[in-house]
């Protein structure tokens, strides 16, 4: 009901208002016989080396495109690999909103690096990132990524050297640097300003949804804890009060329904609402880096129309390079406005998703 993330999102009229007609535009994820490639992360397997441990996932992928050489595809990949080819897809295209991986380190007292639930969470996370970069209309036909689901891990390592050196990736981060110091874009388009206000406002709401989230979970976690530790006292109590023996077991067994109510509750809440919400923490993130590197190709932009303007350097030449940079801000601005309606639409559908998830698992658990 916050007014002002409402003016924030009045800018798309696109988007679709009832509950509804919000379910009928994501019909078609369950029509299977639309999709042509499907990808599955399983198997976590851990490799120790006198140098690291490590874990490798499978990832599986089945296709019926043309441009793959094969129908199934079967390869182990480690979270280094899904790394690069997230780097590769931003490199490839910088203002396209691309899934984000889980981070590389957790958080210290949540979970062990290395424990069955670590790498479980960490499984899924990356099994949606793959299938997320399928369903994208553009990047699932990125090259680096069927190479990534096609070549064996020999392969993958010769790919991998071919990429920009470090000192191509340095200037890149300079020049992003030098970008930002400069200070706001001149002749931003008012679109991309009122993206700004709404990642903002976004970024700071979903954070505290999901210190909301966590916090609810651990309070959660610690009654269930102490609850666990009633049923037995009740049994024991009943072997020394005859009289209310009975009574005292039908609490303890009543203790015991509660707790397991409770831990299915629990359940729902670390499957279906906190990975959600901290995709989005995440997504906000990089919603930043996208925006950023839009003004970064405005700015260059700008720059050189200031130089011509000045007369400081050859008019034809100059000429010649803005023509070619105002197409690469037209490609640029095109690129985001259709994966931003597409991002926003996304966003909506899974939060609405989650959260009645949650009210429906509240409501079974209130029932038992």
């Amino acid at each position: 009901q916050d007014p002002s993330l409402a003016e924030a999102n009045s800018f798309s009229p696109s988007m679709p208002i009832s509950p509804s007609s919000m379910i009928n535009q994501y019909k078609f994820e369950d029509e299977s016989e639309l999709k042509d490639l499907f990808i599955t992360v399983d198997d976590p397997e851990s490799h120790i080396t006198a140098i690291e441990t490590f874990i490798t996932y499978r990832v599986v992928t089945k296709t019926s495109r043309g441009e793959f050489d094969s129908c199934e595809y079967e390869v182990r990949r480690r979270y280094q690999d899904f790394l690069w080819l997230k780097s590769k897809l931003e490199e490839a295209h910088p203002t396209l909103i691309i899934p984000p991986l889980p981070e590389k380190f957790v958080m210290k007292g949540m979970v062990e690096r290395f424990s069955d639930e670590f790498i479980e969470t960490r499984r899924k996370a990356l099994h949606k990132f793959l299938n997320r970069i399928a369903d994208h209309p553009t990047l699932t036909f990125n090259e680096d990524f069927k190479i990534f689901l096609t070549a064996q891990a020999w392969e993958l390592s010769s790919h991998k050297k071919q990429g920009p050196g470090l000192l191509s990736r340095m200037g890149q981060t300079v020049r992003a640097v030098a970008s930002s110091v400069r200070g706001g874009v001149k002749n931003r388009p008012e679109m991309f300003t009122e993206m700004n206000d709404y990642v903002e406002i976004f970024s700071h709401k979903i954070n505290v949804l999901d210190k909301i989230a966590h916090r609810i979970y651990k309070e959660e976690r610690e009654y269930f804890n102490e609850m666990k530790e009633y049923g037995p006292i009740h049994t024991l109590w009943s072997a020394s009060e005859e009289d209310i023996a009975d009574s005292l077991k039908g609490v303890a067994s009543c203790i015991d329904k509660c707790c397991k109510a409770t831990e299915k509750r629990m359940a729902g809440l670390s499957e279906n609402l906190l990975p959600i919400i901290h995709e989005y923490v995440l997504y906000s993130e990089i919603l930043m880096g996208v925006l950023k590197r839009r003004d970064q190709i405005q700015s260059e932009l700008d720059s050189k129309v200031d130089a011509l303007a000045n007369k400081k350097a050859d008019k034809d030449l100059f000429s010649e390079e803005i023509g070619k940079l105002e197409d690469k801000v037209e490609c640029a601005n095109n690129a985001l406005k259709a994966d931003w309606d597409r991002w926003k639409q996304n966003m909506q559908y899974d939060m609405r998703s989650a959260f009645t998830s949650v009210a429906d698992n509240n409501l079974r658990y209130y029932e038992e």
